[in-house]
């Protein structure tokens, strides 16, 4: 069976206690309006294939759910009002506002819209109990070739036969001996974050508590998305004995210097998503988190060569359980805890301090759609509209996630701290003043 992951139980339990609090999105730009009929045929193979998921439960206590597959769906929007250049941003970030239900399967929602200059503008939104970013890849990927090669919808013949795995049905029996392995799993976890009681994480800082600005009770982080040339990317990147993935984290760290988050010698944290994804993997959320620790210095560029040598070192350390950190080794123990108990510690939980996500050259993989060409191709998170107070308590920081289409670098960066990031505007200079003491030359989108 498909049961689910560490990951997803934990994204589902957030579900349970905040609402659609973070979704994933993945967008694209045309420069002319995509056929309804090829959309509406785009939307049926979503439909059956990857993302087509929801979750079962038992009453067999600490037996995990399983995902089988989903009958229902969100239907596909097609809005008739023009979006002006100056509205693209927030037209993509309303298409945030949407109820998930993992537990029905309407876990994703596809929506489009045309733009003022004749385009037009496609959103596809997914909650990430039912995806990470490499599931949504895989499924719109394979939604894409059924629909090139003019294939039935089916579910057998399509992505959507991993969902349910094997057998999408179990008896007590069945969730009797997944309890049984779970105890086994926790007892194994237990005894080696015993073991890995030296092995510690990188430390996140706390945020200030000053300024305090005068904000209404309810924030929404501040965005931008930026385009450079990619090749113009990798030269920065090289000049200053860097990868393009460290020049992500070095321009991260100093926006977040700027913002006067950071102390003049501070060092950060910086969160990397690694995915472990496979071929004809069936897992929801099939990701890790590799911390980092990357000096900063007001003033100072980030230093790449450490970036570099940092990320390679975290790569070694958690491949290997001996110094992988404790609480690694205690997702079974998590999967156990009732979601009042999660409630109970999260209200001192913090988010990540700095989160850089390299999503690689995926925009070439999904940039056509039924024979038409997306001018640009965005893979984000969206952190969406909550109480301001919630943002400071969790002391939300910077987000920021790369991806290219083979010629063009992408880049969607959120600034989620109120009292550093109260407008666009704000975040806007901020970047404009990192990209230009790197060399680099962004253009932003409206």
């Amino acid at each position: 069976m498909n049961r689910l992951t560490a990951d997803d139980d934990l994204f589902l339990k957030l579900h349970d206690l905040y609402g659609n609090a973070l979704v994933n999105q993945l967008a694209w730009r045309f420069d002319e309006p995509v056929h309804p009929e090829v959309l509406e045929r785009f939307h049926a193979h979503l439909a059956h294939g990857f993302l087509a998921r929801r979750v079962r439960s038992t009453a067999v206590p600490i037996a995990r759910p399983w995902w089988t597959v989903a009958a229902e769906s969100h239907p596909l929007t097609i809005e008739t009002a023009p979006v002006p250049e100056s509205g693209v941003l927030d037209w993509y970030f309303a298409q945030s506002r949407v109820d998930f239900d993992p537990r029905t399967g309407r876990v994703w929602r596809l929506s489009a819209a045309p733009t003022a200059d004749g385009g037009m503008l496609l959103s596809l939104v997914t909650s990430h109990v039912g995806a990470d970013g490499g599931a949504v890849l895989f499924a719109v990927g394979d939604a894409l070739e059924r629909l090139d090669s003019d294939a039935p919808v089916s579910i057998p013949a399509s992505s959507g036969r991993l969902v349910a795995g094997d057998n999408g049905t179990a008896s007590r029996r069945d969730h009797f001996a997944d309890a049984l392995g779970q105890l086994r799993a926790a007892a194994r976890g237990i005894r080696a974050a015993i073991a890995a009681r030296g092995v510690h994480e990188p430390e996140r800082n706390p945020r200030p508590e000053e300024p305090r600005l005068d904000l209404p009770d309810q924030y929404t982080a501040a965005v931008a998305v930026v385009e450079v040339e990619l090749a113009e990317w990798k030269a920065v990147a090289a000049a200053h004995q860097g990868t393009a993935n460290g020049l992500m984290v070095g321009v991260a760290v100093g926006l977040l210097g700027r913002t006067g988050r950071l102390g003049e010698e501070t060092v950060v944290r910086v969160d990397i998503p690694h995915s472990m994804r496979k071929p004809e993997d069936p897992r929801a959320n099939a990701t890790t988190g590799l911390p980092i620790a990357v000096p900063y210095r007001a003033g100072e560029l980030t230093d790449l060569a450490h970036v570099r040598a940092a990320i390679k070192e975290a790569g070694k350390a958690y491949a290997d359980p001996a110094t992988t950190p404790a609480l690694q080794h205690l997702q079974p123990v998590q999967m156990m805890l009732p979601r009042a108990v999660l409630g109970y510690f999260s209200r001192t939980a913090k988010a990540p301090e700095c989160l850089c996500t390299n999503l690689g050259e995926t925009g070439q993989a999904v940039a056509t759609i039924g024979g038409y060409l997306a001018r640009s191709v965005l893979m984000r998170p969206i952190v969406c509209t909550r109480e301001t107070d919630m943002f400071r308590r969790l002391e939300v920081g910077l987000n920021l996630s790369w991806s290219s289409d083979g010629e063009t670098v992408t880049l969607a960066i959120t600034g989620a701290d109120p009292d550093r990031f109260p407008t666009r505007a704000a975040l806007h200079d901020y970047v404009a003043k990192e990209f230009a003491a790197w060399g680099l030359h962004p253009t932003f989108w409206s």
